[in-house]
């Protein structure tokens, strides 16, 4: 279990790295909506490839149906309760959605490597997969007034939990045998597709114009190549 959380740490640490940077590094609004438009064809290949197979391996499609709108009515929940607390952005959008793939994901993780089928290689996708994910909002948040602290507590909550969470799914798996994360996978299919439709592809196009979207057939190409 142990094990696990460190793993859940590492694979999701880039996302505070990712933040940090963009207080070292001046950071262009345009590279910033390519690098937007990257980690959505990414996350949108990620979802089509690697989460709905999962998904479909032990969910009939109607329960796949529904945990997918499970996913999008929480995701639209917490964003609305987000943009209560910090105002429209969507930075945070974004932010909320990397919340929402990060800790079912490191669920995932624990449950797998519960079973043995957690590779090395795997846990480096996910980590190099966060930066173009993160960097955005957090070069967004930034440039809208945040200090380095606020943000180090933000993301560095982020993977703290996404540790947990990986402790958790591990003890789970080891109660329950039977546990795969097929309703976790749908789960998170559907609060990323909304993310993404609501928050992160308007921000990449915003930041980055018509340059965004080729940027996101990369970022699809590259995580296909790698599934």
């Amino acid at each position: 279990m142990i094990q696990a959380l460190l793993v859940g740490v590492v694979a999701q640490s880039s996302l505070l790295l990712a933040s940090l940077v963009v207080y070292r590094l001046r950071i262009s609004d345009r590279f910033v909506g390519h690098l937007a438009g990257l980690g959505s064809g990414a996350l949108l290949a990620a979802a089509s490839f690697q989460l709905v197979p999962e998904a479909q391996a032990s969910l009939d499609n109607l329960e796949l149906g529904v945990w997918l709108l499970v996913g999008g009515a929480v995701f639209v929940v917490a964003d609305a309760i987000v943009e209560r607390r910090f105002g429209e952005s969507g930075a945070m959008g974004i932010v909320v959605g990397n919340i929402a793939d990060a800790l079912p994901e490191s669920l995932i993780f624990g449950i797998q490597m519960a079973a043995g089928l957690v590779s090395p290689a795997l846990a480096v996708s996910v980590w190099v997969s966060n930066i173009p994910q993160a960097l955005p909002p957090a070069a967004d948040l930034r440039a809208s007034g945040w200090p380095v602290r606020r943000q180090m507590l933000l993301w560095g909550s982020v993977v703290v939990a996404a540790g947990l969470f990986a402790a958790a799914g591990y003890g789970i798996a080891e109660v329950m045998s039977d546990a795969d994360g097929a309703r976790l996978a749908a789960f998170t299919t559907g609060a990323l597709l909304t993310m993404l439709t609501t928050s992160m592809i308007p921000f990449a196009y915003q930041k980055g114009r018509v340059a965004a979207g080729v940027w996101a057939v990369v970022g699809f190409g590259l995580t296909l190549a790698a599934s």
